[in-house]
C-alpha cells in the first residue's frame, strides 16, 4: 500500500476511535445526547466525563509515541522508550516522593506531584546524558541496558516507600503507579497536557531532519552539520518532559512509545517525516482503546490502563528482542 494512503487510513481510523469511544462504557450513551437536552444524565456523562477522558488519552498516547519515536532514533534502539530508559520509573519516583513528603506548594494550579515527576523524569535523562558523555565507549546498548537498571532501582525504592507506610497512602501509591485515566473529570487536566504534547510534537516534526541523520550515527550527522551535541540535548529534554507530563496526570503508561513507532516503521519506513506522524496517528486511537477496555472488561469495575498496556506491551517486546538481528557494540 501507497505510504500516503496509509497515513490516510490512520487518520481515519483515529478519527473514527476517538468519536466513538465516548459512547462505549458501563452505560452506553446515545447519540442524541451530543445535541439534545431531553436526557441531562446521559449528556452530563458524555461531557464532563467521557469526552475529556478520551481526549487526554488521546493526548497521552500522541505524546508517548512521539517520545519514544524520539528516543528510538536518538539512541538508534527500537527497543528504547520512555519506560524502558527508566524516564517513566523517574518521573514516578519523583511523583511518589512528593506523596511521601506531602510537599505542598504555595502556588494554584500547580500540583507537587506533577512538579515531582518532572524532576524524576529529567534527573532520569540528565544521569544518562552524563553517563555518556564521561564513557566515550558506553554503546547505545549498555545505555538502554542502565535505563532497564534504572527504572528496576526506581521500582524497588517506589516498593520501600510503599512498604514503610500506613496501608491508606501505600495504596494511593499503588494506584497511582498503575497508571490510569479514572480521575479525568473535566477538562482541567487535558489543558494542562495539551502544551506540553502539542509542543513535544511540533518539536520533534522541527528536528525531523536530524532525527534521520542521528539515527543513522552520530560522525555521518555532524559531517552534514548537525550540532550533534545540542540537538541531543534539547531533545532529550524535550522527550523526558512529554512523557514526565504523560506520568504526572496519568501515571506510568507503559509500552505506547515501543509499540506505535516500531509498528509505524514497518508501515511507513524510517523516515521520521512520516514516521512521526504515522506514530501520532497510532498512539493516540491506541491508548484511547486500550482505556475503552479497562472501563468495559471488568464492568462495573474499571481495569488501569497501564495494565492493558503492559499486557500488550510485554509479549511485544520480547518478540522485537528476539526478532533483532544482533549488533555490535
Amino acid at each position: 500500500m501507497n505510504r500516503v494512503a496509509v497515513l490516510v487510513l490512520l487518520a481515519c481510523v483515529a478519527l473514527a476511535v476517538t468519536a466513538a469511544a465516548p459512547f462505549v462504557g458501563i452505560e452506553s450513551v446515545p447519540l442524541g445526547a451530543v445535541w439534545s437536552d431531553q436526557e441531562p444524565a446521559a449528556a452530563m456523562v458524555l461531557w464532563k466525563i467521557r469526552l475529556p477522558r478520551v481526549t487526554m488519552a488521546l493526548l497521552a498516547g500522541t505524546a508517548l509515541a512521539a517520545s519514544g519515536t524520539v528516543f528510538q532514533a536518538l539512541f538508534r534502539n527500537p527497543l528504547a522508550e520512555p519506560y524502558t530508559l527508566g524516564v517513566s520509573a523517574g518521573a514516578a519516583l519523583g511523583a511518589v516522593l512528593t506523596m511521601q513528603l506531602e510537599l505542598r506548594l504555595p502556588l494554584p494550579g500547580v500540583s507537587t506531584v506533577s512538579l515531582g515527576a518532572f524532576a524524576g523524569a529529567a534527573a532520569v535523562v540528565a544521569f544518562m546524558y552524563t553517563l555518556a558523555r564521561l564513557r566515550r565507549d558506553f554503546s547505545v546498548t549498555a545505555m538502554l541496558l542502565t535505563g532497564v537498571a534504572i527504572s528496576f532501582f526506581c521500582s524497588s525504592l517506589i516498593l520501600l516507600l510503599q512498604y514503610l507506610n500506613d496501608f491508606t497512602r501505600t495504596l494511593r501509591m499503588l494506584r497511582w503507579t498503575m497508571g490510569g485515566l479514572e480521575s479525568v473529570v473535566g477538562m482541567a487536566d487535558v489543558l494542562q497536557l495539551l502544551p506540553f504534547a502539542v509542543a513535544g510534537c511540533l518539536v520533534s516534526f522541527y528536528f525531523s531532519h536530524e532525527l534521520n541523520l542521528l539515527s543513522t550515527g552520530e560522525e555521518l550527522a555532524a559531517s552534514r552539520g548537525v550540532e550533534v551535541e545540542h540537538v541531543k540535548i534539547l531533545l532529550l529534554a524535550v522527550g523526558a518532559l512529554t512523557a514526565g507530563a504523560v506520568v504526572a496526570l496519568c501515571g506510568p503508561i507503559a509500552f505506547i512509545g515501543l509499540m506505535a513507532p516500531h509498528i509505524c516503521r514497518l508501515l511507513v519506513g524510517a523516515d521520521h517525516r512520516r514516521l512521526l506522524l504515522a506514530a501520532i496517528l497510532l498512539g493516540g486511537p491506541l491508548l484511547v482503546v486500550c482505556d475503552t477496555i479497562g472501563r468495559t472488561i471488568m464492568a462495573p469495575a474499571e481495569l488501569p490502563v497501564g495494565i492493558i498496556t503492559a499486557l500488550l506491551g510485554g509479549p511485544f517486546f520480547l518478540w522485537l528482542l528476539l526478532s533483532r538481528r544482533p549488533a555490535a557494540g
